[in-house]
C-alpha cells in the first residue's frame, strides 16, 4: 500500500492526462469493448467484477473510481476509469443518452431561451475559461499554482462533469489561468452553460472579470466564445489549437447531416444484408432440395444394396447346397466303387491261390516225368547189358541191334522233347487262363473308370474350394456392411439424444423403473421418507442387476428351441415380490430381461434405438425416416415463422 501511494504521488497531472487519453483512444478504436451483445455494458478494466451494468450504473461506477481519493486505487486505474466515463458521455449512445441529448438540443434550439443566443459563436468542443487562479513564485522566479485534477474533481462534485482541467503554462510558469474541457455532446454544452451560470450568479462571470469597478478575488469563469478565441494571448492560442468556433444552429445542422449520413449508411447496409439474406435463403432452399434428393437416392441405394445382398446370399446358399449334394453323391459313388474294388481284389487273391495250386500240380507232373526218364534210362542200361550178352550173335543180329539202339536213342530224344513241349503247353495254358480271367474281369476298364472318377472328384473339390473363397469374401463384405450399419446406428442414437416425446427415440436397456418402488413406499411412509426409501431400494437393486454372479435364469425348451426365462423360485425375487409388491417385481424382471437380451456379458445399461409406439427395437430405416420427417417439419415451421 505504501509503495502504491508513493507511486501515485510521483505521477504528475500531465501523466494522468496521458494515461486517460491513451485509454480513451483504445476505447474509441474498438480494441476495448464496453457494450455487450444483449444491450448491457461492462467495465473493461474490472474483469472479475460485475459485467452487466446499465448505462447509468456504469457511468456512475467509472466516475466514482476515477474521482476516488482512496490510496488503494492506482493513478493508472483512476485514469482508465475516467477514460471510460468520457467515452460513455461523448461517444456511446445509451438507452438514456439519446433522450437526454434530444431534450438538451430542443432546449438550446428554443428561441426564447434567455441563456443562449442562436447567432452567438461558441468554441467547440465546449471549453470553459478559468482566470485568477492563485499562484506563488518560487526561488528561481517561476510561478507555480494549483493542478487541474483538484479543480476537475470539485467541478464534477458540483455536477458540471468536465472531462479535464488544463492549467496554462508559459516560460514564466503557471499563468493563473486554465481551460476546462467539457464533453462534445449536447449534455456537455448544458454542463458548460450551468458552469458559466454558477459563476455569474456569484458575480464571478466574464463581465465581472472585465469590469474595473471592484477588486478581483477568487476564481472567475465563463464559457469560451468567439471573442475569447480571437484573443492574442495564451488563452486565445490554446483555444485555437484545441477547437473551432461555431453557432448552435451550425452544430445542429452538422449533427443533422451526420445523422442523415448515418441513416443512409445504415439503410444501405440493411439493404445489402437483406440481399445477402435472400441469397442465403435461396441457397438454403437449394441445399434443402439437394438434401431431399440425396436422402431419396440414399434410401434407394440402401434398398437396392440390401436386395442385392439377399440375392447373393440366396444364390450362394443354393450353389453351396448343390455342391454339397454333388459331393455327397460322389462320395457315395466312390465308396461303392471302393467296395467293388475290394471284392474284386479278394477274388483275384482267390484266383492267384488257384493258380498256385495249378503250378504245384505241374511240378508234380514234371517230377513224374523225371521218374519215367530215370526208368527209361535204367531200361536202356539193361538193354545194353543184354546186347553185350548177345555179342556173340550173328552179324546180322548186330546190325539189327545197332538199328534198335539208334531207335531207342531217337525215342528217348522224342520223349524229352514231348515232355518239354507238354510243360510249355501247360505253362501257356496257365498264362492263357490267367489272361482270360483278367480279360473277363475288365481290370483295365475299372482302373480307367476309377481314374475318371478321381479326376471328377478333384474338379469338384476345386469347385468347392472356389465356392468357399467366394462365401468368405461375401462374409467379409457382409461384416463390413454390418460394421457400417452399426456405426450409422450409433450416429442415429447420438442424433436422437435431444429429441423428446417422439415415437422413435433412445431407450436405456436394463434401466430400472423407480416408479413402482415409490408407489409401494408411499403406502408405508410419508412422501419425503417414501422418496428416500425408494431411492435406497432402487440403488440396491441396480447393484444386484449389475452383479454378474446373480443369474436368476433357467433354460427351457420351447418348440424344440432352448430359451432363457426368469426363475420364479429365485429367493431374491420372491423376497422382492413379498416385501415391495408385484409392481416392483415386474420392473426388476423387465430390467433383467432387457439386460440379459442386450448385454448379458457386461451387465451394464446400454442405449438402444427404440420404437415406443410398437414397443420394439427400431430399425435403421425407422430412425432415418423419422429424422427426415422431423427435419421437414422443423423446416416448414421455420418457413412459416
Amino acid at each position: 500500500m505504501d509503495h502504491r501511494s508513493d507511486e501515485d504521488a510521483d505521477v504528475s497531472e500531465s501523466e494522468m492526462n496521458e494515461y486517460e487519453e491513451t485509454s480513451y483512444e483504445k476505447l474509441k478504436s474498438g480494441r476495448l469493448l464496453v457494450r455487450n451483445s444483449d444491450g448491457t455494458f461492462n467495465c473493461p478494466y474490472c474483469k472479475k467484477r460485475k459485467r452487466n451494468y446499465l448505462y447509468k450504473d456504469l457511468l456512475q461506477h467509472a466516475s466514482g473510481v476515477g474521482q476516488s481519493s482512496s490510496q488503494k486505487r492506482s493513478a493508472r486505474e483512476k485514469a482508465n476509469h475516467l477514460a471510460v466515463a468520457k467515452y460513455l458521455e461523448n461517444d456511446l449512445m445509451s438507452l438514456d443518452g439519446p433522450s437526454k441529448s434530444a431534450d438538451v438540443q430542443s432546449k438550446l434550439a428554443d428561441e426564447g431561451n434567455p441563456f443562449v443566443n442562436q447567432d452567438e459563436q461558441f468554441v467547440w468542443p465546449w471549453i470553459g475559461i478559468i482566470v485568477n487562479i492563485p499562484t506563488r513564485r518560487t526561488e528561481d522566479g517561476r510561478c507555480i499554482g494549483e493542478g487541474g485534477s483538484k479543480l476537475r474533481d470539485e467541478y464534477r462534485a458540483k455536477g458540471f462533469n468536465p472531462a479535464r482541467v488544463n492549467p496554462l503554462w508559459n516560460f514564466q510558469g503557471h499563468t493563473g489561468t486554465a481551460l476546462v474541457e467539457f464533453n462534445k455532446s449536447w449534455p456537455g454544452l448544458d454542463n458548460a452553460l450551468a458552469f458559466e451560470r454558477y459563476y455569474e450568479s456569484d458575480h464571478h462571470g466574464k463581465k465581472d472579470w472585465h469590469s474595473e469597478a471592484e477588486q478581483k478575488s477568487g476564481l472567475y469563469a465563463w464559457v469560451a466564445r468567439a471573442d475569447d478565441y480571437k484573443l492574442n494571448n495564451i488563452i486565445g492560442e490554446s483555444l485555437r489549437k484545441m477547437g473551432d468556433v461555431k453557432t448552435i444552429p451550425e452544430l445542429m445542422e452538422e449533427e443533422s447531416r451526420k445523422q442523415d449520413r448515418l441513416v443512409s449508411n445504415l439503410t444501405n447496409i440493411i439493404e445489402i444484408r437483406n440481399k445477402h439474406l435472400k441469397e442465403m435463403e435461396i441457397k438454403c432452399s437449394e441445399t434443402s432440395l439437394r438434401m431431399d434428393i440425396a436422402m431419396g437416392e440414399t434410401d434407394e441405394l440402401v434398398q437396392s444394396y440390401n436386395e442385392e445382398i439377399k440375392k447373393i446370399q440366396t444364390s450362394g446358399k443354393d450353389h453351396f447346397r448343390r455342391i454339397f449334394n454333388d459331393h455327397q453323391k460322389l462320395k457315395l459313388l466312390v465308396e461303392s466303387q471302393q467296395l467293388e474294388l475290394d471284392l474284386r481284389s479278394q477274388e483275384l487273391e482267390k484266383r492267384e491261390a488257384h493258380n498256385e495250386s495249378e503250378r504245384k500240380k505241374l511240378a508234380e507232373e514234371l517230377e513224374k516225368n523225371e521218374i519215367r526218364n530215370g526208368s527209361l534210362q535204367l531200361a536202356v542200361l539193361e538193354q545194353e547189358k543184354a546186347d553185350e550178352n548177345v555179342l556173340k550173335l550173328a552179324e546180322d543180329q548186330k546190325r539189327q541191334k545197332e538199328q534198335l539202339h539208334a531207335k531207342i536213342i531217337g525215342l528217348e530224344n522224342q520223349l524229352d522233347k514231348k515232355q518239354k513241349l507238354e510243360l510249355e503247353i501247360e505253362q501257356l495254358k496257365g498264362s492263357l487262363s490267367v489272361m482270360e480271367h483278367m480279360k473277363d474281369d475288365g481290370d483295365a476298364e475299372v482302373l480307367d473308370k476309377v481314374e475318371g472318377i478321381l479326376k471328377d472328384l478333384r474338379e469338384k473339390e476345386q469347385s468347392l474350394k472356389d465356392l468357399d473363397d467366394l462365401n468368405q469374401m461375401l462374409i467379409i463384405r457382409e461384416r463390413k456392411s454390418n460394421d457400417e450399419l452399426q456405426e450409422a446406428r450409433k450416429e442415429l442414437i447420438e442424433s436422437f439424444k435431444d429429441i423428446n416425446r417422439a415415437h422413435i427415440g433412445v431407450k436405456r436397456m436394463g434401466d430400472l423403473d423407480n416408479r413402482p418402488f415409490l408407489e409401494a413406499m408411499k403406502q408405508k411412509y410419508n412422501e419425503e421418507m417414501a422418496e428416500e426409501r425408494a431411492s435406497e431400494l432402487c440403488s440396491l437393486w441396480e447393484e444386484d442387476l449389475r452383479d454378474p454372479a446373480w443369474q436368476p435364469f433357467k433354460v427351457i425348451d420351447v418348440d424344440g428351441k432352448t430359451q432363457e426365462v426368469i426363475k420364479d423360485e429365485d429367493e431374491k425375487l420372491k423376497g422382492l415380490r413379498k416385501d415391495v409388491g408385484e409392481g416392483a417385481y415386474e420392473a426388476v424382471v423387465a430390467a433383467l430381461t432387457e439386460i440379459n437380451e442386450y448385454n448379458p456379458s457386461g451387465r451394464y445399461i446400454i442405449r438402444e434405438l427404440w420404437n415406443f409406439k410398437e414397443d420394439r427395437r427400431a430399425t435403421l430405416q425407422d430412425g432415418v425416416a423419422f429424422l427426415v420427417k422431423y427435419w421437414k417439419r422443423l423446416r416448414s415451421q421455420r418457413d412459416a415463422a
